[in-house]
């Protein structure tokens, strides 16, 4: 075990299957575990980190999970594709497993959120979320990162769902929103103008679902647009 994965597990600082899968993560990114090449065996991995089958098999499934791999009956597990080097400069060393599952949290708690905006929303809710879509859609055009756009557009339709459970969410968790947003905000603009361009068209179809009070298309349409930006931390550049 390295000097960083012993000194952070025995503090008790993060859990010894989130490093190993940061660092799985950190070596399919930098080409050393290739696309479309098979990982070393459990066991060898267990070894290359100085940890147990079991702790190597829990990072190796929430890869799965997280479509970087893919496993082959009796043949081991393969590299599915390879993330943007730049994600693991974004986010806190041993964090990247945390951001992923916050995406996890986000999604059931901003459809919520879309839902109950789209049954109780007011005139000054309209202008709000207007008014961030707008500065959003001025942000693409400049090719700025637009992060605090995009919270601030989250933040409006929270405000509009009139729960003040979800605005007190937000606040309580703001570092952690930012974290991820950032990060998906980043890579966008390595990628192509139509892929950047089908991101704003996610938040359109929010907005005009929120706007027509369609409360399960609102739903629906907040949570596949941000289950899509946890996929897209993983996308390469090229994806």
């Amino acid at each position: 075990m390295d000097n960083h994965t012993a000194s952070a597990a025995a503090r008790g600082e993060t859990r010894l299957s989130d490093i190993i899968y940061e660092k799985i993560v950190g070596m399919i990114s930098d080409g050393r575990f290739p696309v479309n090449e098979r990982l070393p065996s459990e066991q060898n991995l267990a070894s290359l980190f100085g940890a147990s089958r079991p702790v190597v098999r829990e990072a190796l499934e929430r890869l799965r999970n997280d479509e970087l791999i893919v496993s082959q009956k009796g043949s081991g597990s393969y590299v599915r594709q390879q993330p943007d080097s730049s994600v693991l400069q974004q986010v806190p060393v041993g964090s990247l497993a945390d951001v992923q599952r916050f995406f996890e949290f986000r999604a059931g708690l901003e459809a919520s959120a879309a839902e109950l905006a789209a049954r109780n929303w007011q005139a000054a809710d309209r202008a709000r979320i207007e008014q961030a879509i707008a500065a959003l859609e001025q942000c693409l055009e400049r090719n700025d990162l637009g992060a605090e756009e995009d919270f601030a557009l989250h933040e409006a339709i929270a405000k509009a769902s009139h729960n003040q459970f979800h605005i007190t969410v937000r606040i309580w968790f703001k570092p952690h929103f930012a974290i991820g947003q950032s990060v998906t905000r980043s890579l966008s603009l390595k990628r192509t103008p139509q892929h950047v361009r089908e991101v704003q068209n996610e938040h359109t179809a929010i907005v005009e679902a929120i706007f027509a009070r369609r409360e399960q298309a609102a739903h629906d349409a907040m949570k596949d647009h941000i289950l899509k930006a946890r996929a897209r931390m993983f996308q390469g550049v090229g994806s």
